[in-house]
């Protein structure tokens, strides 16, 4: 095979083509890490400058964050798994909103291809998004943790 000359090729940025579902999945990905990255960004804010008050006083972080997990639930009075959605009014557990909005941005993104592959009767494709998506909501329900 002979190498490519430079220039030989005359691809340039503005004669790609990106399929209709290629920039779907982008923009929806590219508002749901817009908006998790956000939210990160003002709850911090909001802990930091104290408008929401933490679960754990900030005068017992250096008791507990040497601790491991087991005890550091106990002495916190912290659920496991996603119980923390009952303590995501306080500063110090709120973070996890963004997180999860972060991580649940691609779950959006792939539902949102799901009316243009039913449209384009792309059953394969849509079945794929299906089942990706339930892998995702498999792996954060936690039923497949092991030892916890």
């Amino acid at each position: 095979m002979k190498p490519v000359e430079p220039g030989a090729l005359s691809v340039t940025p503005e004669s790609v083509v990106q399929p209709p579902e290629q920039l779907r999945y982008a923009r929806w990905l590219e508002w749901g890490t817009r908006v998790g990255l956000a939210a990160l960004i003002l709850i911090f804010l909001a802990y930091g400058i104290g408008l929401v008050e933490p679960h754990v006083p900030h005068s017992r972080l250096p008791e507990v964050w040497n601790l491991p997990v087991s005890q550091f639930l106990a002495a916190t009075g912290l659920p496991t798994g996603w119980g923390w959605l009952a303590f995501a009014h306080r500063g110090d557990i709120a973070n996890l909103l963004g997180i999860a909005m972060l991580t649940g941005a691609s779950l959006l993104a792939l539902l949102a291809l799901l009316p243009l592959y039913l449209r384009q009767r792309d059953r394969l494709y849509a079945a794929l998004c299906v089942a990706q998506v339930a892998v995702l909501l498999l792996a954060a329900s936690g039923l497949l943790t092991a030892g916890h």
